[in-house]
């Protein structure tokens, strides 16, 4: 029988690879500085009343400006939204003031942008913010939200690749 040593950060990393998540962009604006960043650690909390949880590394960009604004926008991206996922993942060599360039924002209740088209935009508030290793867990909650029936499937993020489910039609 092993004995429970726990692992290392790269062990970490690999082993949440192999965790297939929905990719999101994370928005937020405060005194008219706007931020967003590409995450896939997002989950629902509640239905009622309704909240949903995001994870935010503290060193990066946006973490700040949402503990500050208190506020912050899911957006659920397309299959065919790619090219915005590695924009604000900043991947492509996009300087952090274009990113808003590509797609069009709007807003919903807060003023944190929203991208339309997404598959669904969560309006949040931020409710309570707790500390968790090299991130924050900002839970929100949500005061508006839009969705736009498509039959698209969602952007994922598996084994280091962005991909999408395969749609097999009512099988």
């Amino acid at each position: 029988m092993s004995k429970w040593k726990g692992i290392s950060e790269d062990d970490f990393k690999a082993g949440m690879r192999e965790l297939a998540a929905a990719v999101n962009i994370i928005t937020t604006i405060h005194d008219g500085k706007k931020e967003g960043l590409t995450a896939t650690a997002a989950c629902s909390v509640s239905a009622e009343p309704p909240q949903l949880l995001i994870c935010v590394n503290t060193q990066a960009a946006g973490h700040d400006l949402i503990k500050t604004a208190k506020k912050f926008a899911l957006n659920v991206l397309r299959r065919d939204q790619e090219n915005i996922a590695t924009c604000f993942a900043g991947m492509d060599g996009t300087d952090r003031a274009e990113r808003f360039a590509l797609g069009t924002w709007s807003e919903i209740i807060t003023g944190a942008p929203c991208l339309d088209g997404a598959l669904v935009n969560f309006d949040c508030k931020v409710i309570q913010h707790i500390p968790a290793g090299t991130h924050s867990i900002f839970i929100g909650g949500i005061i508006g939200s839009r969705t736009e029936p498509k039959d698209v499937p969602p952007l994922i993020y598996s084994k280091g690749n962005f991909t999408g489910v395969i749609n097999h039609g009512n099988a």
